[in-house]
Protein backbone atom coordinates (compact mmCIF):
# COMPACT_ATOMS: atom_id res chain seq x y z
CA UNK A 1 0.00 0.00 0.00
CA UNK A 2 1.05 3.28 -0.88
CA UNK A 3 1.66 5.89 2.02
CA UNK A 4 -0.65 8.91 2.15
CA UNK A 5 -0.16 12.28 0.60
CA UNK A 6 2.80 13.66 2.48
CA UNK A 7 3.70 10.82 4.84
CA UNK A 8 7.31 9.27 4.17
CA UNK A 9 8.01 5.95 2.80
CA UNK A 10 8.66 4.78 6.73
CA UNK A 11 5.64 6.05 7.97
CA UNK A 12 6.42 9.03 9.58
CA UNK A 13 4.97 12.05 8.44
CA UNK A 14 7.42 15.14 7.02
CA UNK A 15 7.86 18.40 8.75
CA UNK A 16 6.92 21.38 6.60
CA UNK A 17 9.14 23.94 6.57
CA UNK A 18 7.89 27.16 5.31
CA UNK A 19 10.16 29.27 3.81
CA UNK A 20 13.45 29.02 1.83
CA UNK A 21 15.19 31.81 3.45
CA UNK A 22 18.46 32.01 5.43
CA UNK A 23 16.09 30.63 8.52
CA UNK A 24 14.38 28.23 6.49
CA UNK A 25 17.26 27.18 4.75
CA UNK A 26 19.62 26.46 8.22
CA UNK A 27 16.42 24.76 9.87
CA UNK A 28 15.91 21.69 7.27
CA UNK A 29 19.71 21.33 7.20
CA UNK A 30 19.55 20.64 11.09
CA UNK A 31 16.78 18.74 10.97
CA UNK A 32 18.46 16.68 7.91
CA UNK A 33 21.05 15.95 10.61
CA UNK A 34 18.67 14.63 13.03
CA UNK A 35 16.95 11.86 10.80
CA UNK A 36 13.60 13.89 10.75
CA UNK A 37 11.76 13.56 7.45
CA UNK A 38 11.55 17.42 6.23
CA UNK A 39 10.13 19.40 3.37
CA UNK A 40 10.71 22.44 2.46
CA UNK A 41 9.05 24.70 0.37
CA UNK A 42 9.91 28.25 -1.16
CA UNK A 43 11.94 29.64 -4.02
CA UNK A 44 15.34 29.89 -2.23
CA UNK A 45 16.13 33.38 -1.22
CA UNK A 46 13.45 35.04 -2.63
CA UNK A 47 12.56 37.44 0.06
CA UNK A 48 16.12 38.49 -0.92
CA UNK A 49 15.50 39.22 -4.35
CA UNK A 50 12.03 40.19 -4.29
CA UNK A 51 12.06 42.78 -1.60
CA UNK A 52 15.12 44.27 -0.85
CA UNK A 53 16.45 47.14 -3.19
CA UNK A 54 19.16 46.67 -5.82
CA UNK A 55 22.43 48.07 -4.36
CA UNK A 56 22.08 47.34 -1.03
CA UNK A 57 24.60 45.93 1.70
CA UNK A 58 23.92 44.15 4.68
CA UNK A 59 24.72 46.12 7.80
CA UNK A 60 26.18 42.81 9.27
CA UNK A 61 30.17 41.71 8.81
CA UNK A 62 31.04 39.05 7.09
CA UNK A 63 31.82 36.86 10.14
CA UNK A 64 28.27 37.40 11.47
CA UNK A 65 26.45 36.63 7.81
CA UNK A 66 26.83 32.78 7.77
CA UNK A 67 23.99 30.52 7.35
CA UNK A 68 23.77 28.06 10.14
CA UNK A 69 24.18 24.32 9.25
CA UNK A 70 25.39 21.39 11.14
CA UNK A 71 28.78 20.42 9.48
CA UNK A 72 31.53 22.56 8.22
CA UNK A 73 31.99 23.89 4.74
CA UNK A 74 29.15 26.08 4.42
CA UNK A 75 30.03 29.08 6.19
CA UNK A 76 29.95 32.81 4.17
CA UNK A 77 34.01 32.46 4.05
CA UNK A 78 34.11 29.36 2.29
CA UNK A 79 31.55 30.75 -0.07
CA UNK A 80 34.06 32.97 -1.28
CA UNK A 81 36.72 30.75 -0.89
CA UNK A 82 34.97 28.29 -3.32
CA UNK A 83 34.60 30.96 -5.69
CA UNK A 84 38.27 32.23 -5.59
CA UNK A 85 37.51 35.53 -3.76
CA UNK A 86 40.00 36.51 -1.14
CA UNK A 87 38.88 36.65 2.62
CA UNK A 88 37.12 39.74 3.84
CA UNK A 89 36.84 41.05 7.01
CA UNK A 90 35.00 43.83 9.03
CA UNK A 91 35.56 46.33 6.78
CA UNK A 92 33.81 44.72 4.08
CA UNK A 93 30.29 45.63 3.31
CA UNK A 94 28.50 42.50 1.65
CA UNK A 95 26.77 43.46 -1.18
CA UNK A 96 23.42 42.01 -1.25
CA UNK A 97 23.68 39.91 -4.95
CA UNK A 98 26.68 38.57 -3.35
CA UNK A 99 24.61 37.49 -0.31
CA UNK A 100 21.93 36.14 -1.93
CA UNK A 101 24.19 34.28 -4.08
CA UNK A 102 25.74 32.44 -1.08
CA UNK A 103 22.40 31.49 -0.24
CA UNK A 104 21.49 29.76 -3.02
CA UNK A 105 25.10 27.93 -2.57
CA UNK A 106 24.43 27.22 0.63
CA UNK A 107 21.09 25.77 -0.18
CA UNK A 108 22.61 23.82 -3.73
CA UNK A 109 24.79 22.01 -0.97
CA UNK A 110 23.03 21.59 2.02
CA UNK A 111 19.08 21.57 1.51
CA UNK A 112 19.13 20.38 -2.20
CA UNK A 113 15.24 19.14 -1.86
CA UNK A 114 13.65 22.68 -1.70
CA UNK A 115 10.52 22.04 -3.42
CA UNK A 116 9.67 25.80 -5.23
CA UNK A 117 5.98 26.34 -4.79
CA UNK A 118 4.55 28.56 -2.00
CA UNK A 119 2.35 26.89 0.74
CA UNK A 120 -0.98 28.60 0.89
CA UNK A 121 -2.86 27.08 3.54
CA UNK A 122 -1.90 25.06 7.09
CA UNK A 123 -4.59 23.94 9.11
CA UNK A 124 -5.00 21.78 12.04
CA UNK A 125 -5.63 18.38 10.98
CA UNK A 126 -6.01 15.46 12.98
CA UNK A 127 -2.49 14.34 14.00
CA UNK A 128 -0.76 16.94 12.61
CA UNK A 129 -1.60 19.47 10.19
CA UNK A 130 -3.49 19.90 6.67
CA UNK A 131 -0.49 21.62 4.36
CA UNK A 132 -2.42 22.92 0.69
CA UNK A 133 0.85 23.84 -1.48
CA UNK A 134 0.19 26.69 -4.55
CA UNK A 135 0.27 23.86 -7.03
CA UNK A 136 -2.78 22.58 -5.65
CA UNK A 137 -1.21 19.66 -3.79
CA UNK A 138 -2.53 18.68 -0.42
CA UNK A 139 -0.15 16.58 2.41
CA UNK A 140 0.06 15.99 6.10
CA UNK A 141 2.37 17.53 8.30
CA UNK A 142 3.25 15.86 11.55
CA UNK A 143 4.63 19.60 12.87
CA UNK A 144 5.61 22.95 10.77
CA UNK A 145 8.00 25.45 10.88
CA UNK A 146 6.73 29.05 9.57
CA UNK A 147 10.03 30.44 8.64
CA UNK A 148 8.08 33.57 6.39
CA UNK A 149 10.16 35.96 7.13
CA UNK A 150 10.19 39.89 7.45
CA UNK A 151 7.93 40.64 4.50
CA UNK A 152 4.33 39.73 6.27
CA UNK A 153 5.15 41.94 8.63
CA UNK A 154 5.85 44.79 7.48
CA UNK A 155 4.69 48.02 9.23
CA UNK A 156 2.17 51.06 7.67
CA UNK A 157 1.60 53.63 10.02
CA UNK A 158 -2.36 53.93 9.83
CA UNK A 159 -2.47 57.58 8.87
CA UNK A 160 -1.01 56.52 5.83
CA UNK A 161 -3.67 54.27 5.03
CA UNK A 162 -5.65 56.52 2.41
CA UNK A 163 -1.48 56.99 0.36
CA UNK A 164 -1.19 53.58 0.45
CA UNK A 165 -4.06 52.95 -0.93
CA UNK A 166 -4.10 55.56 -3.66
CA UNK A 167 -0.02 54.14 -4.58
CA UNK A 168 1.08 57.62 -3.16
CA UNK A 169 3.44 55.85 -0.39
CA UNK A 170 4.72 52.30 -0.08
CA UNK A 171 7.08 50.42 2.24
CA UNK A 172 10.85 49.92 1.53
CA UNK A 173 10.25 45.90 1.12
CA UNK A 174 7.92 46.50 -2.01
CA UNK A 175 10.69 47.66 -4.37
CA UNK A 176 13.57 45.55 -5.18
CA UNK A 177 14.51 48.40 -7.35
CA UNK A 178 14.46 52.29 -6.75
CA UNK A 179 15.20 53.51 -10.40
CA UNK A 180 11.81 53.68 -10.89
CA UNK A 181 12.10 57.36 -8.81
CA UNK A 182 14.34 59.06 -10.27
CA UNK A 183 13.62 62.82 -10.67
CA UNK A 184 10.90 62.39 -8.35
CA UNK A 185 10.65 64.00 -4.81
CA UNK A 186 10.48 61.06 -1.97
CA UNK A 187 9.49 61.62 1.84
CA UNK A 188 11.50 58.85 3.64
CA UNK A 189 10.09 58.60 7.18
CA UNK A 190 12.31 56.55 9.79
CA UNK A 191 15.90 56.64 11.18
CA UNK A 192 16.98 53.29 11.13
CA UNK A 193 18.86 51.45 8.22
CA UNK A 194 16.33 50.70 6.04
CA UNK A 195 15.47 54.45 5.87
CA UNK A 196 19.23 56.05 5.75
CA UNK A 197 20.11 53.36 3.38
CA UNK A 198 16.87 53.59 1.14
CA UNK A 199 17.39 57.36 1.01
CA UNK A 200 21.01 57.18 -0.39
CA UNK A 201 19.62 54.75 -3.05
CA UNK A 202 17.29 56.93 -4.12
CA UNK A 203 19.34 59.99 -4.36
CA UNK A 204 22.22 58.28 -6.32
CA UNK A 205 19.04 57.07 -8.37
CA UNK A 206 18.66 60.22 -9.50
CA UNK A 207 15.40 60.90 -6.89
CA UNK A 208 14.92 63.56 -4.26
CA UNK A 209 14.57 62.19 -1.16
CA UNK A 210 13.55 64.18 2.17
CA UNK A 211 14.26 62.28 5.49
CA UNK A 212 11.56 62.49 7.81
CA UNK A 213 13.50 61.51 11.53
CA UNK A 214 11.75 61.64 14.51
CA UNK A 215 15.15 61.21 16.26
CA UNK A 216 17.27 64.79 17.32
CA UNK A 217 20.35 63.32 14.90
CA UNK A 218 21.28 60.36 12.89
CA UNK A 219 23.28 57.87 14.41
CA UNK A 220 25.91 55.73 12.57
CA UNK A 221 27.96 53.14 13.54
CA UNK A 222 31.54 53.72 13.92
CA UNK A 223 34.36 52.41 11.61
CA UNK A 224 36.31 49.17 12.83
CA UNK A 225 39.65 49.89 13.98
CA UNK A 226 40.58 46.68 12.12
CA UNK A 227 39.54 44.24 9.64
CA UNK A 228 39.14 41.28 12.48
CA UNK A 229 38.49 42.09 16.10
CA UNK A 230 41.40 40.20 17.61
CA UNK A 231 43.70 42.51 16.23
CA UNK A 232 42.27 45.11 18.08
CA UNK A 233 43.37 47.03 21.02
CA UNK A 234 43.22 44.98 24.47
CA UNK A 235 41.62 48.49 25.75
CA UNK A 236 38.33 48.43 22.94
CA UNK A 237 38.13 44.64 23.44
CA UNK A 238 37.64 45.12 26.92
CA UNK A 239 35.29 48.18 26.65
CA UNK A 240 33.74 46.62 23.63
CA UNK A 241 33.29 43.34 23.22
CA UNK A 242 33.08 41.52 19.79
CA UNK A 243 29.86 39.85 18.85
CA UNK A 244 27.99 39.09 16.26
CA UNK A 245 25.61 42.18 16.44
CA UNK A 246 28.80 44.66 16.45
CA UNK A 247 31.25 45.50 19.62
CA UNK A 248 29.32 46.57 22.79
CA UNK A 249 28.39 44.42 26.23
CA UNK A 250 24.42 45.15 25.44
CA UNK A 251 24.99 43.55 21.92
CA UNK A 252 27.49 41.21 23.28
CA UNK A 253 24.87 40.00 26.51
CA UNK A 254 21.97 39.48 23.92
CA UNK A 255 23.74 38.10 21.27
CA UNK A 256 25.18 34.98 23.53
CA UNK A 257 22.01 35.20 25.76
CA UNK A 258 18.99 34.38 23.91
CA UNK A 259 18.25 30.90 25.38
CA UNK A 260 17.74 33.12 28.96
CA UNK A 261 16.59 36.22 27.06
CA UNK A 262 13.02 34.89 26.91
CA UNK A 263 12.74 34.76 31.15
CA UNK A 264 13.14 38.37 31.06
CA UNK A 265 9.68 40.30 31.87
CA UNK A 266 7.60 41.05 29.21
CA UNK A 267 8.72 44.77 29.31
CA UNK A 268 12.18 44.46 29.90
CA UNK A 269 12.35 42.34 26.91
CA UNK A 270 10.23 45.10 24.80
CA UNK A 271 12.43 48.05 26.17
CA UNK A 272 16.00 45.65 24.95
CA UNK A 273 14.17 45.13 21.59
CA UNK A 274 13.67 48.76 20.84
CA UNK A 275 16.98 49.88 22.08
CA UNK A 276 19.60 47.69 21.68
CA UNK A 277 20.61 48.10 17.95
CA UNK A 278 18.09 50.99 17.92
CA UNK A 279 17.48 53.09 14.82
CA UNK A 280 20.34 54.01 13.34
CA UNK A 281 23.04 53.55 10.09
CA UNK A 282 25.79 51.37 9.28
CA UNK A 283 29.76 53.01 9.29
CA UNK A 284 29.64 52.80 5.90
CA UNK A 285 26.43 54.68 5.14
CA UNK A 286 27.45 58.06 6.55
CA UNK A 287 29.26 59.37 3.59
CA UNK A 288 26.15 58.90 1.31
CA UNK A 289 23.82 60.86 3.99
CA UNK A 290 25.72 63.55 5.49
CA UNK A 291 24.62 66.55 3.19
CA UNK A 292 23.81 64.24 0.06
CA UNK A 293 19.98 65.58 0.66
CA UNK A 294 17.63 67.30 2.93
CA UNK A 295 16.93 65.48 6.55
CA UNK A 296 14.62 66.93 9.16
CA UNK A 297 15.37 65.84 12.26
CA UNK A 298 13.54 66.13 15.44
CA UNK A 299 10.23 65.90 13.47
CA UNK A 300 7.29 63.75 12.99
CA UNK A 301 4.10 63.39 10.87
CA UNK A 302 0.96 64.93 12.10
CA UNK A 303 -1.18 64.60 9.11
CA UNK A 304 -0.93 63.79 5.40
CA UNK A 305 -3.43 64.24 2.38
CA UNK A 306 -3.39 64.22 -1.38
CA UNK A 307 -3.00 67.03 -4.02
CA UNK A 308 -5.47 68.59 -5.51
CA UNK A 309 -5.79 65.86 -8.47
CA UNK A 310 -2.00 66.03 -9.35
CA UNK A 311 -0.55 62.82 -7.95
CA UNK A 312 1.55 64.81 -5.25
CA UNK A 313 1.09 64.58 -1.14
CA UNK A 314 1.45 67.43 1.41
CA UNK A 315 3.04 66.28 4.69
CA UNK A 316 2.60 68.22 7.55
CA UNK A 317 5.07 67.62 10.17
CA UNK A 318 6.12 69.17 13.70
CA UNK A 319 9.60 69.49 15.16
CA UNK A 320 9.90 69.25 18.72
CA UNK A 321 9.56 72.88 19.78
CA UNK A 322 5.69 72.16 18.79
CA UNK A 323 6.22 74.08 15.00
CA UNK A 324 4.60 72.77 11.94
CA UNK A 325 5.81 72.95 8.32
CA UNK A 326 4.66 71.42 5.39
CA UNK A 327 6.54 69.01 3.33
CA UNK A 328 5.31 68.69 -0.84
CA UNK A 329 6.42 65.36 -2.25
CA UNK A 330 5.37 62.98 -4.91
CA UNK A 331 5.61 59.85 -2.90
CA UNK A 332 5.86 58.88 0.61
CA UNK A 333 8.23 55.82 1.43
CA UNK A 334 7.64 54.72 4.81
CA UNK A 335 10.77 52.94 6.09
CA UNK A 336 8.56 52.40 9.58
CA UNK A 337 9.77 48.64 10.05
CA UNK A 338 8.40 45.36 11.09
CA UNK A 339 5.83 44.68 13.58
CA UNK A 340 5.33 40.62 14.43
CA UNK A 341 1.86 39.71 14.56
CA UNK A 342 0.31 36.47 14.20
CA UNK A 343 -2.55 37.39 12.53
CA UNK A 344 -1.07 39.19 9.20
CA UNK A 345 0.23 35.50 8.72
CA UNK A 346 -2.83 34.74 5.91
CA UNK A 347 -1.41 30.85 5.61
CA UNK A 348 -2.46 30.12 8.54
CA UNK A 349 -6.44 28.93 8.66
CA UNK A 350 -8.23 31.30 10.95
CA UNK A 351 -9.22 28.81 13.73
CA UNK A 352 -5.45 27.57 13.94
CA UNK A 353 -4.04 31.49 13.62
CA UNK A 354 -6.74 32.38 16.78
CA UNK A 355 -5.41 28.84 18.75
CA UNK A 356 -1.88 30.36 18.63
CA UNK A 357 -1.63 32.28 21.93
CA UNK A 358 0.16 35.32 21.50
CA UNK A 359 1.83 38.02 23.21
CA UNK A 360 0.33 42.23 23.57
CA UNK A 361 0.50 43.01 19.34
CA UNK A 362 0.04 39.72 18.33
CA UNK A 363 3.42 37.89 18.49
CA UNK A 364 3.71 34.20 19.18
CA UNK A 365 4.13 32.94 22.12
CA UNK A 366 6.89 30.40 22.22
CA UNK A 367 8.68 27.76 24.22
CA UNK A 368 12.75 27.42 24.51
CA UNK A 369 12.52 25.20 21.30
CA UNK A 370 10.57 27.84 19.82
CA UNK A 371 7.09 25.99 19.53
CA UNK A 372 3.96 27.84 19.68
CA UNK A 373 1.09 27.33 22.18
CA UNK A 374 -0.52 24.47 19.14
CA UNK A 375 1.88 21.50 19.61
CA UNK A 376 4.17 21.15 16.32
CA UNK A 377 3.50 24.65 14.93
CA UNK A 378 7.16 26.15 15.39
CA UNK A 379 7.94 29.91 14.18
CA UNK A 380 11.38 31.29 13.79
CA UNK A 381 13.14 34.74 12.16
CA UNK A 382 11.77 37.64 12.89
CA UNK A 383 8.47 35.98 14.57
CA UNK A 384 10.57 34.47 17.40
CA UNK A 385 12.55 38.27 17.87
CA UNK A 386 10.09 39.24 20.69
CA UNK A 387 11.16 35.90 22.64
CA UNK A 388 14.45 35.26 22.40
CA UNK A 389 16.11 38.92 21.24
CA UNK A 390 17.33 40.98 18.52
CA UNK A 391 19.68 38.28 17.31
CA UNK A 392 16.53 36.69 15.32
CA UNK A 393 16.75 39.76 13.10
CA UNK A 394 19.85 39.19 11.65
CA UNK A 395 21.40 36.22 9.86
CA UNK A 396 23.53 35.27 12.61
CA UNK A 397 20.39 33.96 14.78
CA UNK A 398 19.79 31.10 12.70
CA UNK A 399 22.63 29.02 14.62
CA UNK A 400 20.77 29.27 17.97
CA UNK A 401 17.48 29.46 16.04
CA UNK A 402 17.85 26.34 13.47
CA UNK A 403 19.33 24.30 16.67
CA UNK A 404 16.44 24.85 18.89
CA UNK A 405 13.74 24.08 16.71
CA UNK A 406 15.34 20.79 15.17
CA UNK A 407 16.09 19.54 18.84
CA UNK A 408 12.84 20.49 20.35
CA UNK A 409 10.75 18.60 17.19
CA UNK A 410 13.63 15.61 16.82
CA UNK A 411 12.59 15.36 20.74
CA UNK A 412 9.06 15.33 20.49
CA UNK A 413 9.72 12.53 17.66
CA UNK A 414 11.68 10.55 20.39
Amino acid sequence: MAPEPGRTGNGRLPVVVVGAGPYGLATAAWLAAADVPTRVFGEPMESWRAHMPDGMFLKSVPAASSISAPDRGHRFADFRAAQDRPPVGDTYPIPVDEFIEYGRWFQERRVPRVERTAVREVRAADGGFGVTLDSGEKITAGAVVVASGLVPYAHTPPGLAPLFLAGLASHPCEHADLSPFAGRRVAVVGAGQSALESAALLHEAGARPTVIARTDNLLFGVPPETDRPETRSRSTRLLKPASPLGPGWSHAAVARGAGAYRRLPLRVRNHLLRTVLGPSGAWWLRDRVDGRFQVLCGHRVLSARQGEGDGTVRLEVMDTAGGAELVDTDHVLAATGYRVDVNRLSLLEPTLRLAVRTLPGGPPVLSAGFESSVPGLYFTSLAAAPTFGPILRFVCGTDFAARRVAGSIAGRRR
